[in-house]
Formats: C-alpha cells, structure tokens, sequence
C-alpha cells in the first residue's frame, strides 16, 4: 500500500510539472517529448513518463499522432478563438449559476481573489517586476472566485482545463492588457457582488472578447 501511495505521488508530482511546463512555455508548442530526455529532466521512470503523457494527451495538452510519440500541443489562431469562445459560454453559464447559489463565503473568497488580483496588477503598472506566472495565477483565483459556487464539479473541471490552454496562449506570447483588465475586472466584481446576473455575465463577454482581440492582433 506504502509503494502504490508513493508512486501515485510521484506520477502526480511529475504529471504537474510537465503540465506546467507546457501552459507556461517552457516546453515550447510542437516540441516532441523524448522518454529518454524528460526520464533526467524530471526524474522519473518510463512507465511514469509513459503514463503521465497519456493523460496529458487526454486532457489535450500533449498531440500522440497516430501514436508515434509525442508532442506538446501545437498553437494556431484557431484554437485561441475556439479556446476563447468556450471560455464565454462555459464561465458566463458558471457565472450565472454561482451568483444563485453563492453564500457569504463565496462572496468573502470573492473578495479576498479581487483584492489580490488588483494589487498585483498595481505593481506591476506601477513598475514592479513580477513574473507573469504569479500575476495569471491571481487572474486563475479570481476568475474561479466568480464561478466556484456554480454547484457543478464538472463544469469547473472543463472551465480550468479550457482556462489553463487559454492561458497558455498568453504566457507564450507574452502579452497582457494590465491597466484594461483591471478596469474590467472592477466592474464584474462590482456586478458580481451586486448579484446582477445579466450586467455581469455581459462584462465577463466583453472581457473575454477584448482579451481575445488584444491576443490576436498581437500575435
């Protein structure tokens, strides 16, 4: 029991990093994944790695074609926009739900990730050097904050998986709209807290298809 505990642990540790390695670029899109190279790069066995691959295959990030291997995703305009307009319809469904069912411990979660996303996009307008990983993971809290009471488990597990490749695509390109976003993310919290469904859920569109624009004219 000790060892299956372990090496479930260990398949967890290394499936998180190489999966982080992907959204955040470190492993560069259409890279193919030698086992001989990622077994030193991330310590881990074959079967592991093996493993690890086909589930990260099946959550989208890694390509097997026709199973010659494998390859981190590739990008395109065209999964953006498909990326950005799931993110629309999953989040604002999600939105809508969580301001129904949201208790005094959403709205105080809400708060807490608003407060911390805003502080961090202050620093960083007003010079401060943070990496994008940290600032996008304030952006992660916040954007979950909105729609975590949405009492709907599976409905928050494809939201990040769609999140975390459209996030992805920014980590990448490296590209940010700080002083917009900040404004855009004070009024859906504004409407949020105000339980307006149809004022938030149109600023989170609005949000969402400036983000996309920004993205697509900077790439």
């Amino acid at each position: 029991m000790h060892m299956t505990s372990a090496a479930t642990t260990v398949g967890s540790s290394v499936f998180l990093k190489i999966k982080s390695d992907i959204i955040t670029g470190a492993l560069k899109p259409g890279k193919k994944l030698k086992l001989d190279a990622l077994k030193v790069q991330y310590s881990a066995s074959v079967s592991t790695l093996r493993e690890t691959l086909n589930r990260l295959a099946s959550d989208g990030f890694v390509e097997a074609p026709e199973q010659r291997g494998f390859l981190v995703r590739k990008m395109s305009n065209e999964d953006l926009i498909e990326l950005s307009n799931l993110r629309v319809l999953l989040e604002c469904a999600a939105l809508k739900a969580s301001l129904a069912f949201g208790d005094e411990d959403w709205e105080g979660n809400l708060v807490s990730a608003h407060h911390k996303l805003a502080m961090i996009c202050k620093k960083i307008m007003d010079g401060e050097v943070v990496p994008p990983e940290r600032r996008l993971h304030y952006d992660w809290e916040f954007h979950f904050a909105l729609v975590r009471a949405c009492n709907s488990r599976h409905m928050i597990a494809v939201f990040q998986n769609v999140y975390e490749k459209y996030i992805g695509y920014q980590l990448v390109l490296r590209n940010y709209r700080w002083a917009k976003a900040l404004e855009e993310h004070q009024l859906i919290f504004e409407a949020a807290l105000a339980r307006d469904a149809e004022v938030a859920t149109d600023l989170l569109k609005s949000h969402l298809h400036k983000s996309l624009s920004f993205s697509l004219v900077a790439n």
